[in-house]
């Protein structure tokens, strides 16, 4: 974990920054402000970023790679609930204003590289720009609207309607994703998935 300011790669990063979905509106003023809070951390694949059910909570913006966002039941079986990549965000955002344990984890589906901040510091950095507060609680919504929909999916669409359902939303990562994780998501098997496709299912 390197802070920002001292990376030997913080000019590509301040550009990454730039893009993101929900630091894009800042003016130079607001981001410079809050890059100086920033610690940049490198995540091999599978690594941990979020354990489920801490109360030690940070905010992430995904600089490289896909991270997924995964609960898990007392026998440890798994749901992928969303996957997050470039431009991106992960947050616990909402178990911080309910001071409740986050009810997922964060997990490195590639190699990646994130920016983070303790959630604290992010939050009071969102109380001193107002405006921006709403943009983001405003993202924050839309995430939680997103995994809703996909949940019902699960239950609504048969397999074929899954696949089709992902690629129409995110065609971007299709072939990103390892075949394994994706039909996991999809709550297939990774021999289903590849059986419609040899089919021409999908």
């Amino acid at each position: 974990m390197t802070l920002l300011a001292s990376h030997p790669e913080r000019n590509i990063i301040h550009v990454q920054l730039r893009q993101n979905v929900v630091l894009k509106t800042m003016t130079d003023a607001e981001r410079a402000e809050l890059e100086q809070q920033l610690n940049i951390v490198d995540c091999a694949k599978g690594d941990y970023l979020v354990h489920q059910g801490v109360h030690d909570m940070e905010q992430y913006f995904v600089l490289d790679g896909i991270l997924k966002r995964v609960v898990a039941n007392a026998d440890a079986k798994e749901m992928i609930l969303r996957f997050a990549d470039e431009r991106d965000i992960e947050t616990s955002y909402a178990a911080w204003r309910l001071n409740t344990p986050t009810p997922y984890a964060v997990v490195s589906v590639t190699k990646a590289r994130v920016a983070k901040l303790p959630m604290p510091q992010w939050v009071a950095f969102m109380d001193r720009h107002q405006r921006f507060k709403a943009e983001f609680e405003y993202e924050v919504m839309r995430l939680m609207s997103e995994i809703m929909a996909h949940t019902i999916t699960l239950h609504l669409l048969d397999a074929p309607g899954r696949v089709h359902r992902f690629m129409r939303k995110h065609a971007e990562l299709a072939e990103r994703i390892p075949k394994k994780q994706l039909a996991a998501y999809l709550n297939l098997s990774a021999e289903t998935l590849s059986r419609l496709k040899q089919r021409g299912k999908i």
